[in-house]
């Protein structure tokens, strides 16, 4: 591809392609998978649910992702994609129309198991495709833009759950999310499926050639901190509007506005960590992430009440995508050669973590536990992440000594 390639897209090109990209992590991410966080409380106070349910059906949808996302590591061909793509997001559509006719929990846990798996795939592939496309006109560096569509689909999530709240009950809470899926699905698969992106021919690999160790005494660490990241910040992401229900007096605003200050703080996340890494290095970045999501979850239990609910979601909806940014990126400088294996290791592992959070804490609450006392879960495993962070190398440093 010239080098002058880039001066044939357009500004408006670049925008509908990123938009695109970013309109479907908003549909599989944020009216698929994060909706349910805000949606909890409600299907409690329903009677549809009870608390340990709940964690019961969020565990079986992280199982789906994780499931989703190694479908996506197999089949990541671009002619691959052009298939599967659709076929996903087809079936993020039918299962969200499905949620709203459920009523029981198995039946609801199925459903989103599925819709996980659809998640996954659409979240890997998605931005793949986009940077492939991006690449070929020297402009990767603009990939990033895509995981704005996160923090927007935290907030329309929010939005859709606060304004049907008087009005709709039961599995009928689920019809404003399935409605606006199906033309932003079409819209984004679409514009996606319509990049000349070229196909390459696989090529075999040389007999002699080595993949080399994933995991060394430079990236083990680095994946020992990344679980405890995973685990740490996916119970606050998945209880906190349910904590506020149980903690405030009913009508409190937290209810509902405990998810909006995470959707709010989490739209400029990405750009904020992608800076201070640039600025002051990702390894001194990574331990101020970790910092502040231990800080954010230990709010939760010390300080019950609106105080500890709103740190919460400030320190943990403004860190949990810098965690994955900087991860991704030491990942890459301590094994430059080894990206994808690292990337599609990163994820799974990163899905097994969400997928452990919800199961644990069913157990506790099964044990006769609280929901606040399952936090100390996250506790936990955050400062566990906190402590194997410390020992990840610097790459440089690293690299310096492997000579």
């Amino acid at each position: 591809m010239p080098l002058n390639q880039q001066h044939c897209t357009s500004p408006r090109e670049l925008f509908s392609v990123l938009a695109a990209g970013a309109i479907l992590l908003l549909v599989v991410h944020g009216l698929g998978r994060f909706i349910y966080t805000p949606l909890l409380p409600y299907l409690v106070a329903d009677g549809q649910i009870d608390a340990a349910g709940g964690a019961a059906v969020a565990t079986w949808n992280y199982l789906g992702y994780l499931m989703g996302a190694m479908v996506a590591i197999r089949w990541h061909r671009i002619d691959q994609i052009r298939v599967l793509l659709p076929v996903f997001m087809a079936v993020h559509i039918l299962t969200s129309l499905a949620q709203t006719q459920l009523d029981t929990v198995t039946l609801i846990s199925v459903s989103r198991w599925i819709n996980g798996v659809a998640n996954g795939v659409v979240f890997v592939q998605a931005p793949a495709l986009i940077l492939e496309w991006l690449v070929s006109r020297n402009r990767a560096a603009k990939s990033g833009l895509v995981y704005l569509g996160v923090g927007v689909g935290l907030l329309v999530s929010s939005a859709l759950v606060t304004l049907a709240a008087d009005w709709l009950s039961g599995a009928d809470r689920w019809w404003p999310a399935a409605v606006l899926s199906i033309p932003l699905a079409w819209w984004g698969t679409a514009r996606l499926l319509a990049l000349d992106v070229p196909v390459r021919a696989e090529q075999p690999e040389q007999p002699t050639s080595k993949p080399g160790k994933l995991l060394d005494r430079a990236s083990l660490p680095l994946f020992l901190a990344y679980a405890g990241a995973g685990l740490g910040y996916i119970l606050p992401m998945t209880f906190l509007p349910l904590l506020a229900k149980l903690q405030l007096p009913e009508g409190h605003w937290l209810i509902d506005g405990s998810w909006l200050i995470v959707a709010l703080v989490t739209l400029p996340s990405a750009w904020i960590w992608n800076n201070l890494g640039a600025k002051i290095g990702d390894h001194l970045a990574i331990i101020a992430n970790f910092v502040i999501q231990l800080l954010g979850v230990l709010a939760a239990v010390l300080l019950p009440g609106a105080t500890g609910i709103v740190l919460c979601g400030v320190l943990i909806g403004s860190t949990f995508l810098g965690a994955v940014l900087l991860t991704q990126r030491i990942g890459r400088a301590l094994h430059p050669h080894q990206g994808p294996r690292l990337s599609a290791a990163l994820v799974a592992l990163y899905g097994f973590a969400q997928m452990a959070g919800p199961w644990l804490a069913k157990q506790w609450l099964g044990m006769g536990g609280t929901l606040e006392s399952a936090f100390w879960i996250g506790v936990a495993a955050l400062a566990w992440g906190l402590l194997f962070v410390f020992l990840v190398p610097k790459p440089e440093v690293w690299h310096r000594q492997s000579r």
